[in-house]
């Protein structure tokens, strides 16, 4: 019998340090603490047996449900048994200033109803379950965790009852009213100290936690009917945010495979200057001004240097070396292996990538961001590089692993990038090579217009001499401003996606025939879908861009939350989770259908109509 429970099972903690995943059954199967990529201290979601978990339950059999506290990222699981009803809030404390986090995760438990027997499981493994740590129980409601380079301080009001050298149980029956909280604080292990919290200091930063993330969804100025999904999400953009440095991880796991069973495990604990300007829009246009201002100094900071140095991605602190790693000792998700940690893709050369860069610097100054000479003068040179390089082809947007191609899309972000740093200079006055810039994005543009247009389709191809195949992709192109939304390109790019490249709406990102030098299939991709939906409303046809956009909502789990994908045929969230770049296309689609008539993505200048 497969003991992994769905993807969707899980909800996402987190303080902006520190991510952890808990199940519906009350089972932390994984913890970062501090950083997003760093060591997990749980990791069951990538090996059952030699993971390591913590889960607080019901000793009988129970019914669950659970939620969010409204506007927040603390989680409240519901047993129901015959003999009582128990509450579960789990949550890591906020800092409002994000200064540095206490590195405490909590957990209470509230009997609300007749009399419930509960037991805790704690069993920490550290180093990806390399390592099987050795505990020590100072007391009966403490113990201590350490080997290797990490430790922990496990504090329990639920007495602890049995312990070994690598895992403990604890129990304890409450009756209505009762309540008790365990806590979990990471260290380093030279740093060591079994201190204990109180009950009011437990309490306090409950409170404390809960004003942090109302207060900042407060801010939301998005009013729309769907306004409960934008909200949540937005609330996994800033989950998923390191707080020092305003940078945001493309998702909160590492190899939750795009196909179970599969080899498309990838590590996306990183930040990709890709999601950059769709991401800085979103929280633009919902009023989150000053993470978008975080957001842009870290890449500011993050990009200086050689222009040709630029990256696709990065750490959220800016580093550039993220070798990739796999962990052979771990099955993987439902045996999806192989088990990867870091991202080989950082290296790959990826047209569009300048035009993603530039396209984040023009959103920022349509918003009143300030450039600098400085950066300026990097700008240039970024376009510089455009010059250089449009013509070469590239690993494209999904950082295939076979052989280079003349990606369309790659070409038109390339165009977006010469586009951009015109318009930029127009703008602000600013010196440079302009009249070349506008040289060659023309050229740029002209070479599209021929080789990436289906000449009986109609249609973008997904690169060129291709034979028509499609990419999803290519549905950015009206979005960047490329093309307008009514064009006929743009609408049968459109067309020939849901009649090829979609399960009753739901859309791939591309065929996986042999074009990205893997095995295997994959899912439907969240934010694919989500980009039709915007295109379909900002092309006019509302009522069907409603009636997908709705049917996708469905798809979110229990407590709103998406992942990279969704199997169309069993309704599965599949792929790393929660996936920023799924609540982005969200915020964007919703926007889309509140104000269809303005297009709201990266800003997009006024396009070119078809002649």
């Amino acid at each position: 019998m497969n003991p992994y429970p769905p993807i969707s099972d899980y909800a996402l903690l987190s303080d902006c340090h520190t991510a952890a995943l808990v199940s519906r059954d009350g089972s932390v199967d994984w913890c970062c603490f501090h950083r997003f990529e760093a060591r997990p201290v749980f990791a069951r979601l990538l090996d059952w047996g030699k993971g390591g978990f913590f889960r607080i339950a019901p000793r009988d059999e129970y019914e669950v449900s659970r939620r969010y506290l409204p506007d927040t990222n603390i989680l409240e699981t519901t047993f129901r048994t015959t003999g009582g009803v128990l509450v579960l809030t789990d949550f890591v404390p906020v800092k409002q200033d994000m200064g540095h986090p206490d590195h405490h995760l909590l957990r209470l438990v509230r009997c609300t109803e007749g009399e419930f027997a509960v037991k805790a499981k704690f069993e920490p493994r550290f180093d990806y379950g390399l390592t099987e740590p050795r505990l020590e129980q100072v007391d009966d409601d403490l113990a201590v965790v350490y080997g290797g380079a990490d430790a922990l301080v496990l504090q329990s009001e639920l007495p602890i009852g049995t312990a070994d050298i690598s895992a403990c149980t604890a129990a304890r029956t409450l009756r209505a009213g009762e309540e008790a909280f365990v806590a979990l604080t990471y260290s380093l292990p030279h740093e060591l100290e079994p201190e204990r919290l109180s009950a009011d200091e437990v309490a306090t930063k409950l409170r404390e936690t809960e004003e942090f993330w109302r207060e900042w969804a407060a801010g939301c100025t998005y009013e729309g009917p769907y306004r409960d999904a934008v909200v949540r999400s937005a609330l996994v953009l800033k989950a998923l945010t390191n707080g020092p440095t305003g940078a945001i991880v493309a998702a909160a796991t590492t190899s939750l495979p795009e196909e179970v069973g599969g080899e498309r495990n990838w590590d996306y604990r990183y930040t990709w200057l890709r999601d950059s300007a769709l991401t800085l829009n979103a929280l633009f246009a919902l009023g989150f001004t000053d993470e978008a201002e975080a957001y842009m100094a870290w890449l500011k900071r993050t990009t200086a240097g050689r222009a040709k140095d630029l990256q696709i991605m990065y750490g959220v602190g800016g580093e550039r070396f993220l070798p990739e790693v796999e962990l052979d000792h771990l099955e993987g998700y439902r045996g999806s292996r192989p088990v990867r940690i870091g991202n080989g893709a950082y290296k790959q050369f990826q047209l569009d990538v300048f035009g993603e860069l530039l396209d984040t610097v023009w959103v920022y100054r349509q918003h009143g961001g300030e450039i600098d000479d400085v950066f300026w003068e990097f700008l240039g040179r970024v376009a510089g590089a455009v010059i250089d390089r449009w013509s070469e082809p590239d690993q494209g947007i999904w950082e295939i692993r076979g052989d280079p191609k003349h990606f369309t899309y790659s070409k038109v972000m390339a165009w977006v990038a010469l586009d951009r740093v015109v318009r930029l200079a127009e703008l602000d006055g600013r010196e440079g090579a302009v009249e070349e810039w506008r040289r060659v994005r023309d050229e740029i543009r002209a070479l599209v217009e021929r080789d990436g247009v289906h000449p009986d389709t109609g249609a973008f191809t997904q690169s060129f001499g291709d034979g028509g195949k499609h990419d999803a992709s290519n549905l950015m192109i009206p979005i960047v401003g490329f093309v307008t939304h009514d064009d006929p390109r743009a609408r049968a790019t459109s067309e020939r996606i849901v009649g090829e490249l979609s399960a009753d709406g739901f859309v791939y990102r591309y065929l996986t025939d042999g074009v990205d030098g893997l095995s295997g299939d994959e899912a439907t991709f969240a934010i694919c879908s989500f980009w039709l939906v915007e295109c379909l409303a900002r092309a006019g046809e509302t009522e069907r861009a409603r009636e997908l956009f709705e049917r996708l909502l469905r798809f979110c789990n229990d407590v709103g939350l998406l992942a990279e994908e969704i199997d169309p045929h069993s309704g599965e969230l599949i792929g790393n989770f929660p996936q920023a770049f799924s609540h982005v296309g969200l915020i964007q689609a919703a926007t889309a259908l509140d104000m269809p008539e303005a297009s709201m993505s990266m800003q997009a200048p006024a396009a070119t109509t078809a002649s």
